[in-house]
């Protein structure tokens, strides 16, 4: 329960993280540009996407399909002929992120540190000492400071 409270701090965290980087590329590639091709835009939103992902570290947005990134565009740029606004080019990413989902390359790891550690901790125990703490106490300790130790290395949040 207090992982699924601590995602929602995190979303916000995200989102003011995001913010200064999608105001910037879109000054940079959208504000004034009226005319778009299909490839131009989604090179810009793929290079926008990019950078965001280096600001949020560890969690690695999917790159949108063509489809998606055409129909949220049609969807939200009222007008053709007009210039970008910033709003709609907010609304558009926010559609295609939610569409394209999350590849988080961190959750490999974590799997692994967090199922590893403690199946690689207690062979090590069997092995060596096998009646000193009993493993219905041995695994829930090595777990928990398992996650400790990523939480303190924000690799997990």
């Amino acid at each position: 329960m207090g992982q699924s409270l601590n995602k929602f701090g995190n979303e916000e965290k995200k989102e003011k993280e995001i913010g200064p980087v999608i105001e910037e590329y879109y000054d940079k590639y959208f504000a004034n540009t009226m005319d778009w091709s299909s490839s131009d835009f989604y090179h810009a939103v793929c290079l926008t996407i990019e950078e965001i992902n280096k600001t949020l570290g560890s969690t690695q947005l999917r790159v949108p399909k063509t489809r998606t990134l055409e129909h949220a565009y049609k969807k939200h740029h009222q007008g053709k002929g007009k210039f970008l606004k910033k709003e709609e080019f907010e609304k558009i990413l926010k559609e295609v992120i939610l569409d394209t989902g999350v590849t988080n390359i961190g959750a490999k790891d974590m799997l692994f540190y967090l199922f590893g550690v403690p199946a690689t901790a207690l062979f090590l125990k069997q092995r060596l000492v096998p009646k000193l703490i009993p493993n219905e106490a041995f695994i829930p300790l090595v777990t928990s400071a398992t996650v400790f130790l990523l939480a303190k290395l924000n690799d997990i949040w």
